[in-house]
């Protein structure tokens, strides 16, 4: 029955208020902004065009199917978020409702999916940036442009611009979520500027015809489309993660998570049918600029090198916010002995968990440095699909077994919205590789072995 052990809500509210522990510093807009940061990047910049060639114009519902199943989601995250505004997101509700072995998989899950997100991420800004520089005459040697074998037959040894976004933004990250906070809102209205640029120039060159057929693939194309979109709304699920920072989290909680996967969301839509409305979608096979390029077609090549500038400061946003969440994973699960109390060490000046911070960056900021893209973001996917799925039963099990917890908001319509959550994010898994699942399932009996072997027995609760 130790397997099963849960947490005391009670207590986990009232030890994340005592004094010397995070700082309470965010509000509502910096909730917004920080759930625009994850999730406008990688997948607006660069999936839209494998998207389209997957699904077609019809790409627009591929979106929307997406934002539906993370939108059942994201209402079961802010009454849990709202609830128990406590550090460590998914984690910590599991480890309230389903027990700490479940608490310790999906914390364990979570750590790889937050990590190579920032990895992969840190990689695509690489490329980007490079591109940039290149075209000021500024070229590094071929061996620090990218991970070995990372380029069929070319020597390379280490993408060293990916490690330096890393190492610059774990800085950042470990002097006080008050700056980064400011840092990451300044990139996010600079890069929504550039979207909004895109549409308003975009738009006049739209050809209706280009539309026909509007799903030349059926319906397998769109939803095949939608799992593989679906890493675009990664990231909103990271706002949960500041909920011990926040100043009301009751009320800014919910606000931050179905603020900005709404937002995004409209933005998603309305940029793809632009897209596949300039260029035939036959167009972006192979392309990782598909955005700048549909420019480029429309002969608004100005205008396109704002939005490589955009893609930058997207994946630098992204890659901030996905750090961030990652640390606050780690710092509660430091706090309950599930990892090594070192782990969850306040810095006395920056009220930040100093260690945690710096140690997610040199590691994934070396994984980023020497291991390819398509290696890394195998298992993103997978991982947030099954944690999405998880909160939507615990919010279910929290209903039957606290009905008397205060909750500042409530998600409608329970149990059917979680289980359509459920049911919309097991439809998704389905139409990943079977490599993809093979490989998540080495990674569970992986942490299997050291909940086992470590953590167990390190338990905050198997001590008391």
């Amino acid at each position: 029955m130790s397997l099963f052990r849960t947490k005391n809500l009670d207590d986990m509210i009232a030890n994340s208020r005592k004094p010397g522990g995070l700082a309470k510093v965010l509000g509502p807009f910096d909730l917004i902004l920080m759930g625009i940061g994850a999730i406008v990047g990688t997948g607006i910049f660069v999936l839209t065009g494998t998207g389209a060639v997957t699904a077609g114009p019809a790409l627009t519902l591929s979106f929307v199917v997406a934002a539906i199943a993370c939108g059942f989601a994201a209402l079961c995250y802010a009454e849990f978020a709202s609830t128990v505004p406590v550090a460590g997101s998914i984690y910590t509700y599991t480890y309230a409702t389903l027990g700490e072995l479940a608490a310790w998989m999906i914390g364990w899950d979570l750590l790889l999916e937050y990590g190579l997100a920032t990895s992969a991420v840190s990689v695509g800004w690489s490329g980007y940036f490079q591109s940039l520089i290149s075209g000021f005459g500024i070229n590094l040697p071929v061996e620090l442009t990218a991970a070995p074998g990372a380029i069929p037959g070319v020597h390379t040894l280490i993408n060293l611009p990916a490690l330096c976004i890393m190492l610059v933004l774990t800085a950042m990250l470990s002097w006080g979520v008050r700056e980064s906070a400011r840092l990451n809102n300044i990139m996010v209205a600079i890069k929504v500027g550039v979207v909004l640029l895109f549409i308003f120039v975009g738009a006049r060159h739209v050809e209706p015809a280009n539309w026909k057929p509007f799903m030349p693939f059926g319906y397998n194309g769109m939803l095949s489309a939608a799992a593989l979109v679906f890493f675009a709304f990664i990231g909103f699920d990271a706002v949960t993660s500041a909920a011990e920072e926040v100043k009301r989290p009751e009320r800014d909680l919910p606000i931050g998570i179905i603020g900005s996967l709404a937002a995004c969301t409209v933005l998603y839509v309305v940029v793809s049918a632009i897209m596949t409305g300039i260029v035939p979608y036959q167009q972006y096979l192979g392309i990782d600029h598909p955005v700048s390029l549909a420019l480029k077609h429309a002969g608004e090549n100005w205008f396109a090198g704002f939005v490589d500038l955009g893609a930058i400061l997207g994946m630098t946003t992204v890659i901030l916010v996905m750090a961030y969440g990652q640390t606050r994973i780690i710092f509660a699960m430091s706090r309950d002995g599930l990892l090594p109390k070192a782990l969850s060490t306040v810095h006395p000046r920056f009220h930040t968990p100093f260690l945690a911070t710096w140690m997610v960056g040199i590691v994934f900021g070396l994984i980023a440095a020497v291991v390819p893209l398509n290696v890394l973001t195998e298992l993103i996917n997978i991982g947030t699909l099954a944690a999405f799925s998880l909160v939507s039963i615990a919010v279910v099990i929290m209903r039957k077994k606290r009905p008397d917890l205060k909750r500042a908001f409530r998600c409608p319509g329970v149990p059917v919205i979680p289980a359509l959550a459920v049911i919309f994010c097991v439809m998704l898994m389905t139409y990943l590789s079977w490599f993809t699942w093979v490989a998540f399932a080495v990674w569970l009996v992986l942490g299997l072995g050291i909940y086992f072997g470590y953590a167990r027995s390190r338990s905050v609760l198997n001590k008391a």
